[in-house]
């Protein structure tokens, strides 16, 4: 997150806002919650690579997904495109004394920026690989540096900087505030790697969160420092103004010193950009939403290289025709319509009601934070419009159009991928319960996000027969149905074992608390254990209980399996404690959905027993 949007753009922005645009800042810096709150919920509830393409495609559908994974490119390509005009404006700061129009100094600063997307190409391409640990310190360094940056300049600014703060008026603070907007664009790519975090539920919306605040009272407080220090006809329009101002409090070292933190920030991100940018059309490729040939892999180096040549190509071409102020807007356009669409996919996966979405972190007032975000997003791109020039609108019409026309072309053929979308009208336009490919795939998710490994009972859940009694009955209607069952699995006369359920409950009631009962029987052989699950949502009445029972686990074992039964009883006392279990198993669609229910159920497993031997041999 710490790159031009920091170091580039206040400048730009004050000539845009004047000393408003610290408002600006923080505006934007508010603005990007709704997404920000998506997002997490989102992340948490499908955990896997491709981040804000993925979710807005199963979501929504092939052509809404061709909309977010270009939209997602090309931002994360425009966003590495700015960072590399970042390193080429310190060409002034190098030869300041140069003799050069406007104009050739922007080509100049181009020229930098197109030299270094080159270096960083060939990086990308032999796979030169940055550790985590040299991230975090040098993040760490650029904290410090910007802390120290704020600290020591607050005394120094001058209140005569921001006489007429509002002298602009509310309409340019809040368009400038769509041009920063950009800023905060690394806030959510979290999500990208989703897949690969420990604890999802918990460190990806706390990750957000916390960069959030600490990045927005960062910028805010930085952009507050250099109007206070600045000349306003110097600042206007500087490309190199966090670097100045430092001059202006802390002299020649304090130049040197954000000169170092801003290059730092502009070479991790360009170089990041181009790596994650390219790893998206790649991600498309495989999905078939975009040609086959963009995945291919060098044999060499392993890496996507057709796919980081045509991205960095695209960033050449922008950084050749854009100016820089138009680059901006055009990046924080792409990055307003991905957060939109990000904002409606929520609404249409809660909607939807698909049964196994089951995110670890939820949306707060719900729907109107998603409503918000949809309205601010569409807003801010027609007050830049509006305020600024019809770029963003055009370039979001363009976009749009061009993206529609390759999915007419090229992707409507290839892909009959069902989305929560085609779900939610398929469930309105029809009463039939059906099961949606969907399903299973978040399924399949959720067992990897909840590192969740099949022991023994999930075995038994998965074969076993589920009874779903669509009226009310009495226990012994229920124990027959059940004995008829178990019969078929032991082998045993049906009846024998109809009459051994009776005397069980007749021996001490099955009902172990209000609404649940675990009838359990000892039949012959060896190694034997079956069970059958019943839900009956009118209820079953068992003498002696005045609430009818709605969940019963039948078991049936033999006389050797004591211990697992012990095991089993003990699963099924976590699964029906675990908090919305009720009301999840009474909204359970059918059996298929109700054995999702315990198969995703977040209880400790037993160690499977080759898993057991292996950790023994460790130890």
């Amino acid at each position: 997150m710490i790159s031009s949007g920091l170091f580039v753009l206040p400048g730009i922005a004050f000539s845009k806002a004047g000393p408003a645009m610290v408002l600006s800042y923080a505006f934007a810096g508010i603005m990007i919650i709704p997404a920000m709150l998506c997002k997490a919920e989102l992340a948490t509830a499908m955990p896997k690579s491709g981040g804000s393409y993925f979710f807005i495609e199963r979501s929504m559908g092939a052509l809404p997904g061709v909309l977010a994974g270009l939209a997602n490119w090309f931002s994360i390509a425009l966003k590495a495109a700015f960072a590399l005009i970042g390193i080429g404006a310190f060409a002034k700061l190098i030869f300041p004394n140069a003799n050069l129009t406007p104009a050739q100094w922007e080509w100049m600063i181009k020229g930098v920026a197109i030299g270094f997307c080159l270096v960083f190409t060939i990086v990308n391409i032999i796979s030169v690989k940055s550790t985590g640990r040299v991230q975090i310190i040098m993040v760490a360094f650029l904290l410090g540096i910007m802390g120290f940056f704020v600290v020591v300049g607050i005394p120094a600014t001058k209140h005569a900087n921001f006489a007429n703060f509002m002298a602009k008026g509310w309409g340019e603070t809040f368009a400038t505030a769509g041009l920063v907007f950009i800023s905060y664009g690394g806030l959510t790519k979290v999500a990208s790697v989703a897949g690969e975090i420990r604890h999802p539920g918990r460190n990806i919306p706390a990750g957000m969160f916390s960069a959030a605040f600490i990045v927005t009272l960062l910028y805010v407080s930085a952009a507050f420092v250099t109007v206070g220090v600045m000349d306003p006809s110097v600042l206007s329009g500087n490309l190199t103004p966090l670097s100045l101002a430092a001059n202006q409090f802390m002299g020649k070292n304090g130049l040197i010193l954000l000169s170092i933190g801003a290059m730092l920030a502009f070479v991790s991100t360009a170089n990041s950009g181009i790596l994650s940018a390219s790893r998206n059309p790649m991600a498309m490729a495989r999905d078939g939403l975009l040609p086959g040939f963009l995945q291919r892999v060098s044999f060499r180096f392993g890496t996507p290289i057709i796919s980081i040549i045509a991205t960095s190509g695209f960033i050449i071409a922008v950084i050749a025709l854009l100016t820089i102020e138009d680059l901006v807007k055009v990046a924080s356009t792409m990055m307003l319509i991905l957060f939109a669409l990000v904002n409606v996919a929520v609404l249409i996966m809660r909607t939807s009601k698909i049964r196994n979405y089951r995110p670890l972190y939820r949306v707060p007032l719900y729907p109107w934070i998603p409503l918000i975000g949809i309205g601010l997003y569409a807003w801010l791109i027609i007050e830049m419009t509006a305020k600024m020039d019809r770029l963003p609108l055009v370039t979001t019409v363009i976009f749009v159009f061009g993206s529609v026309l390759w999915y007419v072309i090229y992707v409507r053929r290839k892909i009959r991928r069902e989305s929560a979308l085609v779900y939610m009208v398929k469930s309105a336009v029809s009463k039939e319960i059906y099961r949606s490919e969907l399903e299973e795939e978040l399924k399949q998710i959720a067992f990897e996000r909840d590192q969740i490994v099949r022991d023994r009972f999930d075995d038994i859940v998965h074969r076993c027969d589920i009874l779903d009694l669509p009226n009310a009955t009495t226990s012994d209607e229920m124990f027959r149905l059940s004995a008829d069952m178990l019969s078929k699995r032991t082998g045993m006369d049906s009846q024998k074992l109809f009459e051994m359920l009776q005397q069980r409950e007749a021996a001490s009631s099955t009902v172990v608390e209000p609404g649940l009962a675990i009838p359990h029987i000892i039949v012959p052989g060896k190694g034997v254990f079956e069970m059958v699950i019943i839900r009956c949502k009118e209820g079953i009445r068992f003498e002696g209980h005045e609430e009818p029972v709605r969940t019963v686990f039948v078991l049936a074992g033999s006389a050797d399996e004591r211990n697992f039964h012990l095991r089993a009883l003990m699963a099924i006392a976590n699964i029906v404690q675990e908090r919305g279990f009720r009301q999840r198993w009474m909204q359970a669609a059918d059996i298929e959905h109700i054995r999702d229910i315990l198969l995703l159920s977040k209880r400790k497993r037993d160690v499977p027993t080759r898993e057991k031997s292996n950790q023994e041999d460790d130890g």
